[in-house]
């Protein structure tokens, strides 16, 4: 941690809330998923319509809230994985900046001066680039679940002919 400077206590921080709501939005999909679409599924049953224009407004509504649900804090998941590489960027910037001022106060380009500028360049870069992978890889699963969950929930609040 010393090594990639103050901007990896931020990297560090953010893939760590990154990772609590993708393992919040994991348990969701466990547990409270099932919960939720068995109680749209029950009120869909108890109606006696599902031909009018309300029961059909109702099955949008039931899908609709479902959905919402579903698609909690994958927005912010997104943005962390986004945040990360520029935070990444920024512990680069700031690295080079040691270097420039080692170079300015040494007068010279010693290479044993400016080493630890510049790996404090690029271990943040590093670290960035690596959490980012880690979200996308899980937003991405997160995102292909909910659209898979949604249309399973579609299909099974069947339209029932008279």
């Amino acid at each position: 941690m010393e090594l990639g400077g103050p901007v990896l206590n931020w990297i560090g921080l953010l893939t760590l809330a990154m990772w609590v709501l993708i393992i919040e939005r994991l348990i969701y999909f466990k547990v409270g998923h099932k919960k939720m679409v068995s109680a749209a599924q029950q009120l869909w049953e108890a109606r006696p319509d599902h031909q009018s224009w309300n029961a059909h407004q109702v099955r949008y509504r039931l899908i609709s809230v479902v959905s919402r649900n579903m698609d909690k804090y994958i927005a912010m998941i997104q943005t962390c994985v986004a945040l990360c590489p520029l935070l990444g960027l920024l512990g680069t910037v700031t690295g080079m900046v040691n270097v420039f001022e080692v170079m300015a106060v040494s007068g010279s380009g010693n290479p044993r001066s400016m080493a630890s500028g510049v790996s404090m360049s690029t271990i943040p870069t590093m670290a960035g680039m690596v959490a980012a992978l880690s979200g996308i890889a899980m937003s991405t699963y997160l995102q292909r679940k909910a659209a898979r969950e949604r249309e399973l929930l579609s299909d099974h609040l069947v339209i029932k002919h008279s």
